[in-house]
C-alpha cells in the first residue's frame, strides 16, 4: 500500500493539532493569529508592525485588528519608532509574557496527548525533522 502524500498526512495533523489548540487559547482570550503574533514577538525585541507581519505571514492590515485586541487586553504595546515616526514597535508586556507561557504550556500537554501512542525515540525523531525542515525554509 503507497503511504498518503506528505501534504495530506500534515493537513490532517495541523486540523486536529490546531483544533485542540483553539479552546486553550480561547480560555486565554486569544485567536490563533494573536497567538501567533505573541509567538513571534518573543524571536525579536520591540519590531515594526511590518517586521512582524513579515514574520508571522499575516497581511499588515489584518495585523493592525490584532494588535489592537492584544494591546487592549495589555499583551503588547506600541510605541513610534524614534528612526521613522511613521512606524511603530510592538513589544510584549510582562503580562504577554506570562499569557503566552501559560498557552505554550499548556499546548505542550495537548502535545503529549496527541503524540501519547507515538513510543519517544520516534517523537523526538519526528520533532527533530519537523524543525530541520521548518528551519530549512528559511
Amino acid at each position: 500500500m503507497e503511504r498518503p502524500e506528505l501534504g495530506y498526512l500534515l493537513s490532517r495533523l495541523v486540523r486536529e493539532a490546531a483544533a485542540r489548540e483553539e479552546p486553550i487559547l480561547a480560555d486565554a482570550g486569544l485567536r490563533m493569529w494573536d497567538y501567533a503574533v505573541l509567538s513571534a514577538l518573543t524571536e525579536s525585541s520591540a519590531p515594526t508592525q511590518a517586521q512582524l507581519a513579515a514574520a508571522t505571514g499575516r497581511d499588515k492590515t489584518r495585523l493592525i485588528g490584532n494588535l489592537d485586541q492584544l494591546e487592549q487586553l495589555g499583551l503588547v504595546t506600541r510605541e513610534p519608532d524614534p528612526t521613522d515616526r511613521r512606524n511603530r514597535m510592538v513589544s510584549l508586556t510582562a503580562e504577554g509574557r506570562r499569557v503566552l507561557d501559560r498557552c505554550r504550556a499548556a499546548i505542550r500537554e495537548m502535545e503529549d496527548d496527541l503524540l501519547r501512542d507515538v513510543p519517544q525515540g520516534d517523537r523526538e525523531a519526528f520533532e527533530r525533522v519537523l524543525t530541520r525542515l521548518v528551519d530549512s525554509l528559511g
